[in-house]
């Protein structure tokens, strides 16, 4: 494994709710995070079939751009009823005619298609891939089970985090504070081992 030095670190994703949960997860490293958004980079097409591979494309299209290191991150949810849909296409579900993204008509027609099916299960998966200007990378994926509820609750996080119940727990992740979602996010257990194996 490759291990990243501090420094400057351009976060390839246009989402304000991951650049907060990653500029918290990186402080402690001595990383100026900067998001691909501020830098005014053009979102690559997502053209993979795993998180993985779009992760990888979002990476290496960020560091290329800049000469910097990237992070990126694809993750979705996966629910049971649904056959693991949307998965690696959750963000397509919320993508408007526009091009903009609303989670709330996404989340509603989980409800819709799985309402139906008394399997409620569904789990959040997240993929982290570092790149180097040089083209190295390294990925990294972390898992959360849960369960999906209906109506949606709670105004914290972003995405499907209003209707995802993690398993042992009662609250959503959007009724959960930072700092309890980080104990059980899928995002963060990827971080988790992304900074074992690179940072530190």
């Amino acid at each position: 494994m490759r291990k990243l030095l501090p420094g400057k670190l351009v976060l390839a994703s246009h989402n304000a709710g991951k650049l907060r949960e990653f500029a918290g997860l990186l402080a402690p490293y001595g990383l100026e995070v900067v998001s691909a958004k501020e830098l005014g980079l053009p979102e690559p097409a997502e053209t993979g079939t795993t998180f993985l591979e779009n992760a990888r494309i979002k990476a290496l299209a960020a560091t290329q751009a800049t000469g910097l290191p990237a992070l990126a991150d694809d993750s979705g949810c996966e629910v049971a009823a649904l056959g693991g849909a949307p998965g690696v296409y959750t963000a397509d579900w919320a993508t408007q005619p526009d091009g903009s993204r609303d989670y709330g008509p996404a989340m509603e027609r989980v409800w819709r298609e799985a309402k139906a099916n008394p399997d409620r299960r569904c789990a959040f998966v997240a993929t982290l891939v570092l790149a180097w200007p040089d083209g190295h990378t390294e990925g990294f994926e972390g898992r959360t089970e849960g369960h999906w509820t209906w109506p949606p609750r709670g105004a914290q996080g972003f995405g499907f985090d209003p209707i995802f119940v993690p398993e042992g727990e009662s609250l959503t992740y959007a009724e959960m504070s930072v700092e309890e979602k980080a104990r059980l996010s899928h995002r963060a257990r990827a971080f988790r081992a992304l900074a074992a194996a690179c940072l530190g």
